[in-house]
């Protein structure tokens, strides 16, 4: 009975490796997305300091209250589409983080479930009669898949609820827009 033992080590050794792994990447994944972030976020209020000076000084050189006012309205449609511009790179963010958060627990959980299977196939083997550890293999496989569907129930929560927020964000500003065209 040593040899299976040896081998439910080796694999679950093996599984922490693979876990440790996945968290790196992950983590790495992680770092990257809010590089990209912090970089828009940057880029996007450097552009709108500049901008806004710009148009301030416009503003300010008017000569009379109707061009002030046609001044103001002018600026709402170019910054209603550095609004939605702002959100396509917001939800582009997190549209690709999800996929490469996915794609590595997909390649995690087959690589457990391929290395379980063989265990499990060896095992059954080289140790008739091993129906409780079958048992417990069974059940490390489907904890395995309800970790894997809960992260992916939560990486997609994760990028509705930016999605949500950017297209809820781009609405209010397409109806202040309207409304400070129409005044």
């Amino acid at each position: 009975m040593f040899p299976i033992q040896d081998q439910i080590s080796v694999a679950t050794k093996a599984n922490i490796e693979a876990n440790l792994a996945l968290f790196s990447a992950l983590s790495s994944k992680t770092l990257e997305s809010v590089e990209k972030l912090i970089s828009l976020n940057i880029a996007a209020a450097r552009t709108s300091m500049e901008e806004s000076q710009a148009a301030t000084r416009q503003i300010l050189a008017a000569k009379d209250p109707q061009e002030f006012f046609s001044l103001v309205a002018a600026q709402a449609k170019p910054n209603l589409e550095k609004a939605v511009a702002y959100g396509g790179h917001l939800t582009s963010i997190a549209n690709s983080t999800q996929a490469e958060f996915t794609k590595a627990a997909e390649s995690q959980i087959a690589q457990f479930s391929r290395k379980v299977t063989e265990l499990a196939e060896e095992a059954s083997l080289k140790a008739p009669g091993t129906d409780n550890m079958m048992a417990i293999l069974k059940n490390a496989m489907g904890n395995a898949s309800s970790t894997y569907e809960q992260f992916t129930r939560t990486a997609k929560q994760a990028v509705d609820a930016v999605n949500a927020s950017v297209n809820g964000t781009v609405t209010q500003m397409t109806q202040a827009a309207a409304a400070q065209a129409k005044a």
